[in-house]
């Protein structure tokens, strides 16, 4: 149980491998599939309406003072990921294939994870103000970046006509608009979800598994395993290790070069190197319309499940060196 703690295999995480192997074996398809859809499409709004709710005005005013933090988040999110997702093209796609490859590139285009980031800067004695406001602003600010991302450097070449902005559109309808909702009504819907604090839980965790059990489904029955072999699987957990240990070290040594505080550096380390799957999922829905989602939401779900690792045992580690400086 011990090393189950450690390497943060938590409820969710099997959870997680359990939709994947129900999707294998019984996945859902034909009229019952378009009706999980929709009914998963509407647990995703009220995800991010609840988000809204969440997030306090102080925690944004505070946050966005804090510019030079989020310009640093921002920069590793959105440049250096992409970047080292597109020099790695002549080495992963042959060894991945296109439609993964595809995929890991869409990961490097996501923005960063909003409550792991949150949680991991409060567990290790970060800014956490400046932790919510800079994973929220990458969320909100990924919503129409990370289209255009994918239009310029995945369709560009393959898919000529097509165009970024009906994307942006479907994805500022299901995720921004619900997330503006939420902080309009916030103090009318906050002082009830204090009184069920589980409720976002519930939600975050129960959106992500309908849609990797709709979109696995929908994989498996176009021939996913037949498709990806295990010595794919491991070739694509190697470039999501590599990856992340070469993001991390650069969120590790650049703000301390730059001078920010070891409570900033903290923040900049937890929501620099992460990548979202709670939008990650639904964007990948609406952008990859036609291509094969399973294999296109692999890679993310590989990333995020090692980003929580071991981030759990550097956020624990730095939290327990900090308790005996004390």
């Amino acid at each position: 149980m011990k090393m189950l703690k450690l390497l943060a295999l938590d409820r969710f995480t099997i959870l997680l491998v359990a939709m994947v192997l129900l999707a294998s074996f019984l996945p859902i398809s034909g009229q019952a599939a378009a009706i999980f859809g929709k009914v998963t499409t509407i647990a995703i709004a009220v995800l991010f309406f609840l988000h809204g709710a969440k997030l306090s005005r102080e925690a944004v005013v505070e946050g966005i003072l804090h510019w030079k933090l989020h310009a640093l988040v921002f920069a590793i999110t959105f440049i250096v990921f992409p970047v080292l997702g597109l020099i790695a093209k002549p080495v992963l796609e042959p060894l991945l294939g296109q439609q993964l490859y595809w995929g890991f590139l869409f990961m490097c285009f996501l923005p960063s994870t909003v409550q792991s980031s949150i949680a991991f800067t409060s567990v290790a004695k970060g800014n956490v103000a400046a932790a919510v406001c800079s994973a929220s602003f990458s969320n909100l600010i990924g919503m129409f970046i990370t289209p255009i991302l994918v239009s310029l450097f995945i369709f560009g070449q393959s898919k000529h006509n097509y165009d970024p902005t009906s994307s942006i559109i479907e994805i500022t309808l299901l995720l921004l608009v619900p997330f503006i909702l939420g902080q309009v009504l916030r103090p009318y819907v906050f002082p009830l979800m204090q009184k069920m604090p589980k409720i976002v839980k519930v939600f975050d965790q129960g959106s992500i598994l309908m849609v990797v059990y709709g979109a696995f489904s929908g994989a498996v029955v176009a021939g996913l395993w037949h498709q990806v072999s295990l010595t794919t699987l491991i070739y694509l957990v190697l470039a999501c290790s590599v990856l992340l240990t070469a993001i991390m070290l650069l969120a590790l040594y650049i703000p301390k070069w730059l001078g920010f505080s070891q409570a900033d550096q903290i923040s900049i380390f937890f929501c620099g190197s992460k990548k979202t799957l709670a939008s990650g999922v639904p964007m990948a829905q609406i952008l990859f319309i036609g291509q094969p989602l399973g294999m296109i939401v692999l890679p993310i779900m590989i990333f995020h499940q090692i980003q929580l690792m071991v981030c759990g045992v550097i956020a624990n580690y730095w939290s327990k060196q900090q308790h005996s400086g004390e």
